[in-house]
């Protein structure tokens, strides 16, 4: 299941995607960098983004909020608070100080690898991953594949923004994942 807005938004939806700075060109020529600093800064946007973001999983039970760094980590700890819930990052290899589980993936030009503390949850929980966006899915489908390594129970995968010409969110359900968006922006 995917929840991506329709052309018939709604009144708080269209809020937190006017919140949304477009920057032209950013890190590329080509490339409309959707920048959610300014939605973060805006009390209420933010506010209303977690609360939408939180909103189907409220009195379910969701074990674990996992956040891919770095936004991931902003709005997922926001996330497990308001749900009582842990947060577990998902970090760039090399920046986690304990034993770790990693998984590596493939980039336009090379690869990276992204892990996780070994004893960050126990099998079986229920996790609800988050980032700030999907566009080509690459990193979100590692950490799914990172958390299943855990023996998690990957309920959702959560974004902010969707960029749906870049295929990440349909690679997620692919995986067997429930993908939920607030937002959806044409391009790249």
């Amino acid at each position: 299941m995917s929840t991506t807005t329709s052309t018939m938004e709604s009144p708080v939806i269209s809020d937190i995607k006017a919140a949304i700075r477009t920057i032209p060109d950013y890190p590329k020529p080509g490339i409309m960098f959707r920048d959610i600093t300014t939605l973060l800064g805006d009390t209420r946007a933010f506010r209303r983004t977690v609360d939408e973001l939180v909103n189907p999983y409220a009195g379910s039970k969701v074990d674990k909020i996992a956040g891919i760094e770095a936004r991931g980590f902003i709005v997922g700890g926001a996330m497990a608070h308001q749900l009582s819930a842990g947060f577990v990052p998902i970090r760039k290899k090399g920046k986690l100080p304990h034993q770790v589980v990693s998984v590596a993936y493939a980039l336009e030009y090379g690869s990276d690898e992204i892990e996780i503390h070994a004893d960050a949850l126990v099998a079986g929980e229920r996790v609800v991953l988050v980032d700030d966006l999907i566009a080509t899915g690459g990193t979100a489908t590692a950490a799914v594949e990172l958390l299943r390594k855990l023996g998690a129970d990957v309920v959702a995968c959560c974004f902010i923004v969707d960029l749906p010409e870049l295929g990440g969110a349909e690679r997620l359900r692919g995986l067997g994942v429930e993908v939920r968006s607030l937002v959806a922006f044409e391009g790249h």
